[in-house]
């Protein structure tokens, strides 16, 4: 679920240490994807680390993001024609 990203001029830069076969194995993997081990490595940590937010399951939110969120689980739902006409379809997997 990586999102879309625009090219932006990067402004920031990681400088971290790896032991020499977590470097080989990553060298490896960037090769065998045919992008640069730079690039490699930033979506795979931009990736884990939307997996790990996307995971989360407790949000504190202030007074007014309370009321908003409230506001939307309150509406009654929208239910699209394609969500309709998908659902009115016999299952592939009976």
């Amino acid at each position: 679920m990586a999102a879309q990203r625009t090219k932006q001029t990067r402004e920031r830069r990681w400088n971290l240490r790896v032991e020499r076969d977590e470097d080989e194995i990553v060298r490896a993997a960037s090769d065998a994807a045919g992008t640069s081990y730079s690039n490699f490595v930033r979506e795979a940590a931009v990736t884990k680390a939307e997996r790990v937010l996307a995971d989360r399951t407790h949000f504190i939110l202030d007074e007014d993001q309370w009321r908003q969120m409230n506001e939307l689980l309150d509406r009654p739902p929208r239910i699209s024609p394609g969500l309709r006409d998908l659902f009115s379809r016999p299952n592939v997997f009976e």
